[in-house]
Order: C-alpha cells, then structure tokens, then sequence
C-alpha cells in the first residue's frame, strides 16, 4: 500500500523573499562605523538566540550594550511600532532582522 503525499504549492518568489530578509537591513543609523557593526552583530545575536521572545532579546542587547559602550541604553524589538526618541548624537540605531523584526537601540543621558 502507498500513500499518497498532497504537495502544497509555495510560490517560487516566495524562497526569494526569505533569503533576501535573512540579513540585517540597517535602515537608519548615525554611529560610527565600529560601533555599528558590533551592535548590529550583537542585535543579530539576541534575535537569533530569542525568536519567539523579543522581551529576552531586547534584554540582552541592552545590558550588552551598557556593558561595551557605558550606559544608559535602551531597545525595542518587536514589529510594527513607531518611535519618536531623543538621543545622543551618534548613538542610534534603528534596523530589521529577518523580514519584518525591528530592532531599535538609543544611548541618551
């Protein structure tokens, strides 16, 4: 006896979309270059390590953050939000991680 498998038909730009979001895309920042790139690796982390909690992610990028670059920092991460924020120059970064996750981070004193 065989069975028979139903095949669900996913759209081929469908694996396109995935692997284009897989990346962080950095959609505003004003930090220099170093600093951009170890919070933008470590926000990766956090979000790859807490998928299904942002609470947790957002945690761990803040005390990560307090802990390289002094404190005080803060960070959102979740989807669909907005912001209007005052904040150190130099010291904001506002990016997306896996199609439709924000992340957010500020230093203000």
């Amino acid at each position: 006896m065989t069975e028979a498998k139903e095949e669900v038909a996913v759209p081929r730009d469908f694996y396109d979309y995935k692997r284009l979001h897989s990346y962080p895309l950095i959609k505003h920042s004003d930090m220099n270059e170093e600093m951009r790139a170890e919070a933008m690796e470590l926000c990766v982390t956090a979000c790859e390590k807490f998928q299904s909690n942002n609470e947790a992610a957002a945690k761990m990028i803040k005390e990560s953050l307090d802990k390289k670059f002094g404190s005080p920092w803060h960070c959102v991460v979740g989807e669909s939000y907005g912001y209007e924020i005052t904040h150190e120059l130099k010291n904001l970064l506002y990016m997306f991680f896996a199609g439709s996750l924000a992340v957010t981070v500020w230093k203000c004193s």
